[in-house]
Order: structure tokens, then sequence, then C-alpha cells
């Protein structure tokens, strides 16, 4: 609606401009002329098209410089703003006496000249002053804030919002690391994704139906825990058909952090230089690493490929092989990690029981004694 009322603007007031223009031109050319307003809707129409241009030109650039203002923090828009107030009122100060000066009527134009260039240069030279010398600015505002003195040092920045997608929502996981407390700032739900998730839970498939039943109530009970934190935006993009195409103009927008467990969503936001937090990777980083010689309880459940070897998964789906465990099947044991591998399909343990290490220990030790006793 904004962009149609600049558009509009630049259309009519150039319209105008051309249906007016006529009026420039000498007497003596007006008299040739037949047909005045005929020539005056031309010349308005010409003016609406260069208008139309003229304000597609001026859309494009108040976007562009809203996004630029979007992803600036508040307190360097605060510091130029300041500096920009102090050079033009110091320009004023200097100017006023120039002013005074008695100058030929020939020399009008110099006043205006001055004050259009001291205005520019003052200008630039307050902005760039509070550039070097915002955060001291800040800190002189509010001298016995911790907070306002970490901000001044640039150590404490404030936490960008996060903008949740569908599949995070079904996943759950998001609400435990609520829970923990290692998501930080605001917790941001699309509306055009509560619409999403309500198609899935109106679905005539079960599967769709269960998923889109399962995210709303995860959202219902994160919104009764953190009700400061989830917040609904109602913005929507009509011109864009998918979701998640959506989802990373929002976020770029927004200037936030998108918070997803798409693969694909997450590679398509990267190249448009979203910032994206993926709860897969998350997980995978923070798998225990088990190096060799290390030990771990693992239930087997199912025989393995080659013979006497029994296979079992960690809480975090791993498969373990477990060499000599074949007996063991369906109880838990201990075994000693011997090697590791990471495949296509996800990491592999390899390890043997504890105590079959154990009883090959004590048979090497008897046999050495033997040896010895033999000899």
């Amino acid at each position: 609606m904004f962009d149609a009322i600049i558009i509009g603007i630049f259309v009519i007031a150039v319209a105008g401009v051309g249906y007016e223009a006529i009026d420039l031109l000498p007497p003596e050319v007006l008299v040739q002329v037949t047909n005045i307003e005929a020539v005056r809707f031309i010349i308005a129409g010409f003016g609406a098209i260069v208008g139309l241009a003229l304000g597609l030109t001026a859309q494009t650039t108040y976007h562009r410089v809203e996004t630029r203002v979007r992803r600036q923090p508040v307190e360097v828009i605060l510091t130029r703003a300041v500096g920009l107030v102090l050079g033009l009122l110091l320009a004023n100060l200097i100017l006023a006496p120039i002013f005074l000066f008695p100058i030929p009527q020939g020399f009008s134009f110099i006043k205006p000249t001055f004050a259009i260039l001291a205005s520019v240069m003052f200008s630039f030279l307050g902005v760039s002053l509070a550039d070097t010398h915002g955060r001291t600015f800040l800190r002189l505002i509010n001298p016995d804030s911790i907070e306002s003195l970490l901000v001044a040092e640039g150590t404490l920045k404030p936490a960008s919002s996060k903008v949740l997608d569908t599949s995070c929502i079904i996943d759950g996981r998001i609400e435990e690391l609520l829970k923990t407390g290692f998501i930080e700032g605001q917790i941001i739900i699309p509306q055009f994704v509560l619409q999403e998730l309500q198609l899935l839970a109106d679905s005539s498939n079960d599967r769709k139906r269960t998923r889109g039943r399962r995210g709303l109530d995860i959202l219902n009970q994160m919104q009764g825990r953190y009700p400061d934190r989830i917040v609904v935006n109602s913005e929507d993009y009509e011109d864009i058909n998918t979701v998640d195409a959506k989802l990373v103009r929002f976020a770029l927008e927004l200037n936030g952090i998108l918070l997803t467990n798409d693969y694909n969503l997450s590679k398509v936001a990267n190249l448009q230089k979203v910032p994206v937090l993926n709860v897969n990777d998350l997980a995978r980083s923070l798998r225990p690493i088990y190096l060799p010689g290390d030990t771990l309880e693992i239930k087997v459940i199912r025989p393995g490929k080659e013979p006497d070897q029994g296979v079992g998964y960690l809480e975090d789906g791993t498969m373990v092989v477990v060499e000599e465990s074949y007996k063991h099947i369906g109880s838990e044991i201990r075994a000693v990690v011997t090697s590791a591998l990471q495949t296509s399909a996800g990491r592999m343990i390899f390890a043997k029981l504890e105590d079959w290490e154990k009883g090959n220990g004590e048979k090497k030790v008897s046999s050495k004694k033997n040896l010895t006793t033999n000899s």
C-alpha cells in the first residue's frame, strides 16, 4: 500500500507539472497552437510516464535505505541522529554573522550557496564524529548503568530475534532449548507459518494432520510458558507463493536469525546472507565424542552382519557394532570403543565387550607365566 502511495504521488506531481508547463511557452508559440487543452493532456500523459519511472526509482531507493537502517544497531542510529542535529545547529550558528554582511544584488546567490554547503559539510562532520565518539556519548547519557557502559565499549550487543519455521515447531526440540535458556531474544512466528500449520492440522491425510496438531499444541505450550518472548507477527507477502521464500524475506527484513531444521531452507537462506540456526546441526555438534579406549553402556538389540556381532544404538541414533555380543542380544552391556567411522548415513562406532577384553588380557598374562615357568 505504501509503495502504491509513493508511486501515485510521483505520477500525479509530474503529470501536474506537465499539464501546467504549457503556460511557460512564449505567447507567439501559444498563438500557433490550435488546441491548447489537447496539448496539455498530451504533455501531462508524458509527465505521468516520467513520474511512474521516478516513482519506481524512489520506491527501490526507499526499500534499500529502510533495509540498511533496519540492520543498524539502535545505538548507532541514535548517536548519528544527535551528531546530525548538532552539525546543522553549528552550521547555522556560524552562518548567522555572515548573513548580516551587506552583499551586492548581483551576488545574492552567495548566501543560499554558503548555507547549503555549510549545512552539508557540518552534517557529515557531525555524523562522522558520532561514529567515532558515539560510544562515549552513550556513556555520558547514563554513566551509572553497567549495560550502557558495556554497550558503549562494544562488549554488549542486543540479542537478535529468532524466526521459527514450520518444521522446527513440529520437531518440538525448540521448546526444550527454551527451557534450558540457550535461545536468547524474541521468538517470532509469522502469520503465514501459523496458516501452514492450520492447513496441516485440517488435512485429510492422517500423518499431516497429526504433524499439524502437534505443532499447534507445542506453540500453545510455548506461548503459555513464555508469553513475553513468543510473538506472532501478521506480516505477509502476497507476491510470494512459497512459505520458505516468505520466511527468508521476513528474516532478511527483520534482520533476525532463521531457526529451522530444514536442510534445503538453510542453504537457500545462507545464499541470501540470512543467519541460520539449524537444530539438526546443533544436535550433531552436541553428540558425545567417543575415542578408542572409552567405555559405554549400550543395549544390544539385533545381530550384526558378521558372526558374533551385536548392534545397538545410542540416544542420538548413532549405531554401535559390538564384537562377540551376539549372545547378549536383548540385554545391556558395557563395551570398549575400538574405532569410529563417519559415513554418509551417519556415524558408526565399533566396540568390543569389556569383559571379553579383560578375559583376553588375563589369558595373555597366564600364558606368559606358563612360558616363564616352563623355561
